[in-house]
């Protein structure tokens, strides 16, 4: 039987994760936003994503250290300048798992 107590945990959570997204659609969706701060909103998924991944590429170990001749980040500089050129997800992604995997052959 499920006890009210993770019933309420679960409610909780969700709140928690529904209100701070809601909130914002509700008031701006009837608005015009000005154009400098919709173009700026595009930048927020690429600044989120970099903060995510660019740390594990360049640094290593417990407590971290920071290591630029990790195959990672030896890696994802020839990806990403084919990234720039191409503008192709798809040869990207398959450039990067290639490389990838020629480093694990060869390092």
């Amino acid at each position: 039987m499920i006890k009210s107590e993770y019933l309420l945990l679960v409610l909780g959570m969700g709140l928690v994760t529904y209100i701070p997204r809601w909130v914002p659609i509700f008031f701006l969706s009837r608005r015009q936003l000005p154009r400098w701060f919709a173009e700026w909103l595009d930048f927020i998924p690429v600044a989120i994503l970099s903060a995510l991944v660019f740390p594990e590429l360049i640094s290593g170990g417990s407590p971290r250290y920071l290591d630029l001749l990790r195959p990672q980040f030896i890696v994802a500089v020839p990806t990403f300048v084919f990234a720039l050129k191409t503008r192709s997800l798809g040869g990207t992604v398959v450039t990067g798992m290639l490389l990838f995997w020629l480093a694990g052959k060869f390092m």
